[in-house]
């Protein structure tokens, strides 16, 4: 099948969009990526995106019509990127839709029993005339699971090396971690939640220091030129998060605006300048993936494949690559996936196996009492012809 993917993070920063081809089941599945391409929010858009993920300025009206708005975002996205590449939307059997997370919420005992993903369905099985699943982590939540990271399962199935451990790390606005045993080991099971805050805390000290002018630290260029304060960092890491056990997963709730802000004004009572600040909260995010290997991972890791945003991050990665070795860190490229475009990958994935009737999740990734098929089907013009080639083929 031929499944357009859709990736919108918590950095909330644009949609990445990919063609992806995927065929077989689990066990024996082939899936690859055809073309990708990102396209970024207009800062008014990201804004609105912002202030609807923060409590102090959400409102019920604004994320009605945001639901929608972003809806259309996305539809266009997929027309342009149709255009720019060269084939006719007739030609996609499936969309499938992340959307844009607002709220994950998580419970004081660390259980989730919610998690709320804008992006109409419908407006874009109508703008595009193609059958769209979305809406993945509720089912999995329903049945007792964190909802997230659905990375994990996608992992288990195209990335396992053929005689050691991997760690599939992302650092998109928040990291997550699929610990990953070895084709040769047929008893051991993936281990999957989020390590802790990734680029979110970043990007908004970033935004902040420069007025808005930058919206994350490129190429790690301000983090460089500050000196990372220990004893900060020391006290960073008691935040209660990193103390629970998995499954668990965060987001903007609490590692977003608000927590930034707060911290910012911390750091700079202690005495902190900025570049010292957002070095340290890089240093954050390098800290808390490598305690979480530390404190979790069943088995020595001998290579971590990073992927996401942070990945591109060379004073994060330089941190990383010191804080775990001796694993060998490499990127998705280097595993034959692109890094920027895995996570629409993943949900394309997803979709598909939705699409016939199989589970997304293994209950060992998040916690679920049992595996569940993901996502809301929305037909568009195409579902009678994908039906009838469904039970055909069968």
């Amino acid at each position: 099948m031929r499944i357009i993917g859709l990736m919108s993070g918590t950095s909330a920063d644009g949609v990445d969009v990919a063609l992806c081809e995927i065929s077989g089941q689990p066990g024996d599945m082939q899936a690859s990526i055809l073309a990708g391409d990102t396209y970024a929010y207009s800062s008014d858009m990201r804004q609105r995106i912002l202030d609807a993920c923060d409590r102090q300025k959400s409102r019920v009206d604004e994320i009605a019509i945001l639901n929608t708005d972003i809806a259309e975002v996305f539809a266009t996205s997929i027309a342009q990127f149709a255009d720019a590449n060269g084939f006719a939307l007739d030609t996609v059997d499936l969309i499938a839709s992340h959307g844009q997370t607002l709220w994950h919420n998580v419970l004081p005992d660390g259980s989730v029993n919610a998690s709320f993903q804008i992006g109409e369905s419908a407006v874009i099985a109508e703008r595009t005339g193609i059958t769209t699943i979305n809406n993945m982590r509720a089912r999995d939540i329903a049945a007792g699971g964190q909802g997230a990271p659905l990375t994990g399962y996608v992992d288990w199935l195209l990335l396992r090396h053929p005689s050691h451990w991997r760690a599939i790390q992302n650092i998109g606005g928040m990291g997550n971690v699929t610990f990953l045993p070895p084709l040769s080991d047929t008893q051991s099971q993936p281990i999957a939640f989020d390590t802790g805050p990734g680029n979110a805390l970043l990007d908004v000290s970033v935004m902040h220091f420069t007025d808005g002018q930058q919206t994350y630290d490129k190429d790690g260029l301000l983090a460089k030129q500050g000196r990372l304060d220990e004893e900060w960092l020391h006290d960073l890491l008691q935040h209660p998060y990193y103390q629970r056990d998995y499954p668990k997963t965060t987001g903007r709730e609490m590692f977003g605006t608000e927590a930034a802000l707060e911290l910012i004004e911390e750091a700079q009572a202690r005495g902190l300048d900025q570049y010292a600040i957002i070095s340290t909260l890089t240093a954050l995010t390098a800290t808390n993936i490598a305690d979480a290997y530390e404190r979790f991972a069943p088995a020595r890791i001998d290579e971590v494949i990073l992927g996401g945003g942070g990945h591109h991050n060379p004073f994060m990665r330089s941190l990383i690559e010191q804080y775990v070795a001796p694993a060998t860190v490499l990127s998705h490229e280097d595993i034959g996936i692109s890094s920027d475009f895995k996570e629409a990958l993943v949900f394309a994935v997803l979709a598909y196996e939705t699409w016939y009737g199989r589970p997304g999740t293994l209950p060992a990734l998040t916690g679920a009492k049992q595996a569940a098929i993901l996502g809301q089907i929305t037909p568009g013009d195409n579902y009678d012809a994908l039906l009838r080639q469904r039970f055909t083929a069968s």
